[in-house]
């Protein structure tokens, strides 16, 4: 089968590893993102998909835009059977979805309809959802719209974070999708319309989603630090300044606290939300629902991460001080 591979970060990388090492398959090129410049030094940088392709000594095409001219027919001139594109970084234009046999087969990383769009790792976890998976689908003109055509389904750890998750889901959907083109070509997999009324968004990411809100549950809290990591973070403000934290949650929503923190006959029900507190050999934050966060690091701005006792013993908290109230 001849293959095209649309593809730009770590997450399609497994994909067109697998790829590679299948005998009837063939990846004729590999079409990325332009090289960008990257990191402090903004030094220029190979997208993960090219330096596998450049070790393979595959064909890499890089236009700035798909849409540009000359596209369509470079596309074409290959002839391919299918287009394999995952998390490429640019909407396909229509005129582009018939050049391959088999269509522009995606691989996203959620059970579609469920959480269309950009994000949907970081806000599957972001909403406490359980369970996850990734799904095949022929691309249409609409945002993650087309029809599915195969998925696979894996629980959510507790405590997993979005680079972990992604790790997970990039591996279980390599095997995914030579199935899928498998199938296609021998007509044994058969694309599904979606249940549009189903379907629940998930935005690309923007800094401010990372602003710590106090007044919610600490699990809500901690399932915003594991679904922001490492971008946009969870953030707060401490003393005018800008800090950076991990943690986890401690107590159940509405649990009294009182016993578990001993501090004090009226535990933290009084106690405003955002509220250091300073136990034993921990640093606790007390959230809305009288609940509390146990904090593990904290980074100031302009500043190395520390852990949440180092941070403590520095900064000399003092009695009612407070995240987030600048």
């Amino acid at each position: 089968m001849r293959l095209l591979f649309c593809g730009t970060p770590q997450f399609a990388v497994p994909t067109l590893k697998h790829f590679l090492a299948q005998p009837d398959f063939e990846i004729l090129a590999v079409i990325t993102q332009p090289d960008r410049p990257s990191g402090r030094g903004q030094e220029v940088s190979f997208s993960p998909v090219k330096q596998i392709a450049l070790a393979e000594n595959l064909p890499v095409h890089q236009p700035e835009k798909i849409r540009a001219p000359g596209v369509q027919e470079l596309l074409s001139g290959y002839s391919p059977d299918a287009i394999v594109i995952i998390a490429y970084g640019q909407i396909i234009p229509a005129r582009l979805l018939p050049i391959p046999r088999h269509g522009w087969i995606n691989l996203h990383a959620s059970l579609l309809p469920k959480y269309r769009g950009a994000a949907p790792i970081n806000w599957a976890i972001v909403n406490g959802e359980t369970k996850t998976g990734v799904t095949t689908m022929r691309i249409d003109a609409g945002m993650d719209t087309g029809e599915t055509l195969l998925q696979r389904e894996i629980a959510i750890g507790a405590n997993e974070t979005a680079p972990e998750l992604t790790t997970r889901l990039s591996e279980l959907g390599a095997p995914l999708m030579a199935e899928t083109l498998r199938g296609l070509a021998a007509g044994t997999v058969l694309p599904q319309p979606q249940n549009h009324s189903a379907a629940t968004m998930a935005p690309i990411l923007k800094r401010e989603d990372g602003r710590i809100d106090w007044n919610r549950p600490a699990r809500e809290i901690f399932n915003r630090m594991r679904g922001f990591a490492p971008w946009p973070g969870a953030f707060t403000t401490f003393r005018n300044q800008t800090c950076h934290l991990l943690g986890e949650s401690v107590s159940k929503e509405r649990e009294p606290a009182s016993e578990e923190l001993k501090s004090g006959s009226q535990g933290i029900k009084n106690i405003p939300p955002g509220t250091l507190l300073l136990e034993k050999d921990s640093l606790q934050v007390v959230c809305g629902h009288t609940t509390v966060l146990r904090l593990s690091s904290v980074k100031l701005e302009g500043r190395k991460q520390v852990s949440a006792s180092e941070f403590a013993n520095g900064a000399r908290l003092r009695t009612g001080e407070r995240f987030g109230n600048t």
